[in-house]
C-alpha cells in the first residue's frame, strides 16, 4: 500500500531525515515513534506530499506520488496534521463536509446523498454529531481535534495520516478514537500510519512501529521488540522501566521518578496488631506486594494487610465482596488493602522477625491443619472450597527482584511442606503426608529501598531467612493450636 525508498530531506545544512525505507501494508496500523526532533513530522509530510525530499521516492499503491493528481490523492490519502489553520469561523458541519471535496464533481460542486451521509456517518463516530451547528473557535482542542479526525475520515481514505491524533482528547476520547481506528484498520482495510508521543499507546494499538533517531531508522518492528528498556533509555534519554499490560500482551512502559531521599523505612513487629478477629498490619507507605489474598490478589502496592477470623462453616456467595465490606467497616481502603481469611484463632498467629546484614525479614503466620491436603493426591478431595488455614506473610526490608518474590513464595511452600512432614501431620482422605490445606495462602512484600537482593532460593541470604521463619512461625502456631486444642 505504501513503500517509502531511501528518503533524505534537510532543511538547508540541516539534515532531518536520511536514508529512510520501509513498507505499510492494506490494513495495518503503524506507528512512528521519536524523541522531539528526530524527523517524525517532517517524514509525515514527506509522506503526505506537503513536503519533496532531496533524494528517494514515496510510491502509493505502485505509483509514485508525484503521478497523483490533487483530488485523485485526497481520495487515497487523508491527513489529520497536529496544528490546523483556522482563519474563517467554520461551523462543525461545513468543516466535516469539505473532506468530501475529492469526490464532488460538476461546475458547483454540490453534495450528493452519499456525501450528507457519509458526514453524518464519521460526525456520528467522532462524537461530534450533538454540536454540528456551532463555530470552530467555540470548541475545545479536543473537540477541535475530533472534528478534524472527522474530516479526514469522511474523505473515505484508503490511507490516513494522524500526527498525534490524542493531543488534546480525554482518556475517554483517546480510548475510543484509538479503539475505532484499530477496529477500521481490520474490519475495512485502511491504512494507518500514526506520530505518538505516548508509547503505551502505541505499543498497545499498533501492529507495527518505526523508531525514529536523529532522522534515521532505529528500529522497524512489533512493538514488543522495538519498545525494549535499553532501547528506550537510550533514544529518550530518561529512566524508564518496562512492564506490560494486564489485560493485552502488549509492552508497556513506566516512568522512574528521580528518587528523593527520605528517612529509611522498616517494617517490624510494631506494625503488627492481633486480636481475636483478624490479624492486621499497618505501613504508612504501599510495599510492593505478590499475593493470593481474597482481596489484593497478584502484584500490586499496598499499606494494610488484614488475616480476617472466620468460622470454618462460612459460606458466602460474594466472598470478595464481603471482604471488601469488613475491610471499609474497619477502617481499611479496599483498593490499597491485600484482605485473607482464615478459620484458625487469630490470637494463635506468630511472628518473627529476622535480621541479616544489610536487609531484615518480618514473618506473620496464622496456621492450622483441620483440613490439610496432600497435593500429589489432591485428585482424591472434592472441589469445596474451606476457609484457608496456613496464612504466610512475608516482609522484606530491602529491594527485591520479581523473580526473588516467586523464589520467596516457593521457599516458603517448601518449609511449610517440611513442617508438616517433620510432624507427620497426615491427609485424612488418603493416609498420606499433607503438604499444605486445601486454601492456603501467601503473600510477599517489599519496602523496595536499601539492599538488592536478586535471589530467594532455598540457600540463598534471602531464601535462608524465608525458610527459617517460615519453618519456625507455622511450628510455633501448631504448637499454640495443639496446647488450645488440649485445653478444650
Amino acid at each position: 500500500m505504501l513503500d517509502i525508498r531511501n528518503l533524505f530531506f534537510q532543511y538547508e545544512t540541516k539534515k532531518i531525515l536520511q536514508d529512510i525505507s520501509f513498507k505499510v501494508k492494506k490494513g495495518e496500523m503503524v506507528g512512528i515513534l521519536g524523541p522531539n526532533g528526530s524527523g517524525k513530522t517532517t517524514l509525515m509530510k514527506v509522506i503526505s506530499g506537503i513536503l519533496t525530499p532531496q533524494k528517494g521516492q514515496v510510491h502509493i499503491k505502485d505509483k509514485p506520488i508525484n503521478d497523483y493528481k490533487t483530488k485523485e490523492l485526497a481520495k487515497v490519502v487523508a491527513v489529520l496534521s497536529q496544528h490546523v489553520n483556522e482563519s474563517f469561523s467554520y461551523t462543525v458541519r461545513e468543516i466535516v463536509s469539505l473532506g468530501r471535496y475529492a469526490h464532488q464533481s460538476g461546475l458547483f460542486q454540490s453534495r450528493s446523498t452519499r456525501d450528507e451521509e457519509m458526514v453524518n456517518q464519521v460526525m456520528q463516530q467522532t462524537g461530534v454529531l450533538t454540536f454540528q451547528d456551532k463555530s470552530i473557535h467555540e470548541l475545545s482542542g479536543g473537540e477541535k481535534q475530533r472534528v478534524y479526525l472527522a474530516q479526514a475520515l469522511a474523505q473515505e481514505p484508503e490511507i490516513i495520516l494522524l500526527d498525534e491524533p490524542t493531543n488534546h482528547l480525554d482518556l475517554s476520547f483517546q480510548k475510543d478514537l484509538l479503539d475505532n481506528l484499530r477496529e477500521w484498520s481490520k474490519k475495512r482495510d485502511l491504512t494507518i500510519i500514526c506520530i505518538f508521543h505516548d508509547l503505551n499507546l502505541a505499543g498497545l494499538y499498533c501492529d507495527r512501529l518505526l523508531l525514529l533517531h536523529d532522522g534515521k531508522v532505529e528500529v522497524d518492528a512489533a512493538p514488543s521488540v522495538v519498545l525494549q528498556e535499553n532501547r528506550v533509555k537510550k533514544i529518550y534519554q530518561t529512566d524508564i522501566k518496562r512492564t506490560f499490560h494486564p489485560i493485552r500482551p502488549a509492552p508497556q512502559m513506566a516512568l522512574v521518578p528521580r528518587k528523593i531521599e527520605r528517612h529509611k523505612r522498616e517494617v517490624d513487629p510494631s506494625a503488627i496488631t492481633i486480636t481475636s478477629e483478624r490479624v492486621e498490619v499497618r505501613v504508612p507507605v504501599p510495599l510492593y506486594t505478590l499475593s493470593s489474598g481474597v482481596v489484593g490478589a497478584g502484584m500490586g502496592w499496598y499499606k494494610g494487610f488484614v488475616n480476617r477470623h472466620v468460622d470454618k462453616t462460612y459460606r458466602c456467595e460474594d466472598y470478595r465482596e464481603d471482604m471488601e465490606e469488613y475491610l471499609l467497616r474497619n477502617g481499611f481502603i479496599p483498593s490499597e488493602t491485600v484482605g485473607m481469611m482464615t478459620a484458625v484463632y487469630t490470637e494463635d498467629a506468630t511472628f518473627q522477625f529476622i535480621k541479616r546484614e544489610g536487609f531484615s525479614v518480618l514473618l506473620v503466620v496464622t496456621a492450622g491443619v483441620g483440613n490439610a491436603v496432600d497435593a500429589a493426591h489432591s485428585s482424591e478431595h472434592s472441589s469445596f472450597l474451606h476457609p484457608g488455614t496456613i496464612n504466610i506473610w512475608i516482609f522484606v526490608n530491602g529491594k527485591i527482584s520479581e523473580q526473588a518474590f516467586l523464589q520467596s513464595v516457593i521457599t516458603a511452600t517448601e518449609a511449610k511442606a517440611a513442617v508438616l512432614r517433620d510432624r507427620k501431620i497426615k491427609d485424612q482422605e488418603t493416609g498420606t503426608i499433607a503438604t499444605g490445606t486445601s486454601t492456603d495462602s501467601i503473600l510477599v512484600a517489599a519496602t523496595q529501598e536499601g539492599n538488592y537482593l536478586e535471589f530467594a532460593g532455598t540457600i540463598t541470604s534471602l531464601g535462608k531467612c524465608v525458610a527459617e521463619g517460615v519453618y519456625n512461625c507455622i511450628t510455633e502456631a501448631l504448637d499454640k493450636r495443639e496446647r488450645r486444642l488440649s485445653q478444650e
